[in-house]
């Protein structure tokens, strides 16, 4: 949150976006200094779509799928602040939690609020251009998933 906050203020005043940088801290022996878009690709692989951190997520039911919306938020809110998320990584997330069926069947199940939270802010970037290469198949899909976990989230209140 600062990080961006701090990025928007600089784009506000300049009219530019600056480059910005990650602290990788992880060993304090030997802290390194990388491009903000270089840590944000290594999570994405590393984690994001990593199929055995969703696996380990999803043994933790509704906290899980919370988890899964949270990191669609984290990710858009770091494009919308510092500019940094390619359009590939929307769609590996489109693709890994929400079009894989077996994480959508878990989703909906544990916390349909979170299905159709990360749906509506997929479509959310897509609207506002910060992921322009998606499809139209792919649109029509998450907002196929909203009404569904709507219709799933009436039924339940």
């Amino acid at each position: 949150q600062f990080q961006g906050g701090m990025t928007v203020a600089v784009r506000t005043l300049t009219g530019k976006n600056p480059q910005t940088y990650f602290g990788d801290n992880a060993i304090p022996e030997n802290p390194k200094v990388k491009l903000l878009k270089e840590e944000i690709a290594k999570v994405y692989r590393s984690r994001v779509i990593n199929p055995k951190w969703i696996a380990g997520v999803m043994r933790h039911g509704y906290k899980g799928a919370f988890e899964l919306s949270a990191t669609v938020d984290y990710l858009f809110a770091y494009d919308v602040t510092a500019n940094c998320v390619e359009d590939f990584m929307y769609e590996g997330v489109t693709n890994a939690y929400i079009l894989d069926e077996n994480v959508q069947q878990f989703i909906q199940e544990k916390n349909p609020w979170a299905l159709r939270d990360m749906a509506e802010r997929l479509l959310e970037a897509h609207q506002r251009k910060f992921w322009q290469t998606a499809s139209q198949d792919m649109i029509e899909q998450l907002r196929a998933i909203v009404h569904e976990a709507e219709g799933i989230i009436e039924g339940k209140i």
